[in-house]
């Protein structure tokens, strides 16, 4: 039966899809960062008032270790050795646990950061001594990434191809990538060795 009111035939438009998901390809270049770009990211987070340090090192760690966005918000104080100088990994998705190595400059930004935020059991704090969710860090990237005059909206995952792919060039072999990556399976880590750029080093000669 047609809807009526008052006696008028009312005609109701017929539902819509929601808008396609657009590719990620046609939203911003590539998946991750380079080496220039990764640097003017913390640059730029270093410039966010009492926020500086805390996102500069979260950039930093997550850059050096390969977290996934949920991973990095959920890191305690408690993975971290100052005595060893050692990071323990709890990866998520079924991934590999690892213990990794903390260098120079990730040591004296997590001790600075120690001191500015002396409460909690969380490295990457909010005001009220919570931990950053994942949504909360996505949105603080973006805005960095703006800040930095990225036209292209940057987001955590690039972060972590950023390692899979610096560790790549660098000639680490893919087992031990996907080890550090926490990779279950080898086949989500075998992209950063194919798309290396020293595999085709040598082919020509000036």
């Amino acid at each position: 039966m047609p809807n009526r009111v008052n006696g008028k035939v009312i005609k109701f438009a017929p539902p819509t899809s929601p808008p396609a998901r657009r590719r990620n390809v046609d939203l911003r270049p590539r998946e991750y960062l380079t080496p220039a770009e990764l640097e003017r990211l913390i640059e730029a987070a270093r410039q966010r008032g009492r926020y500086g340090q805390r996102d500069a090192t979260a950039i930093l760690v997550a850059y050096r270790h390969g977290l996934r966005v949920s991973e990095l918000v959920g890191l305690t104080w408690s993975q971290i050795d100052f005595g060893d100088g050692v990071l323990h990994v709890r990866r998520l998705k079924n991934g590999r646990p690892s213990t990794q190595p903390l260098h120079g400059s990730e040591i004296r930004a997590l001790r600075q950061l120690r001191r500015d935020w002396p409460e909690g059991q969380f490295i990457f704090q909010t005001e009220r001594g919570g931990p950053m969710t994942a949504a909360g860090f996505r949105k603080t990237l973006a805005a960095i990434g703006n800040a930095a005059g990225f036209d292209w909206l940057v987001h955590p995952h690039s972060l972590r191809h950023r390692t899979g792919y610096a560790l790549a060039n660098k000639g680490v072999d893919t087992r031990t990538l996907q080890h550090y990556l926490g990779h279950r399976c080898i086949e989500h880590t075998v992209r950063y060795s194919e798309l290396a750029a020293d595999r085709f080093a040598g082919l020509w000669q000036d």
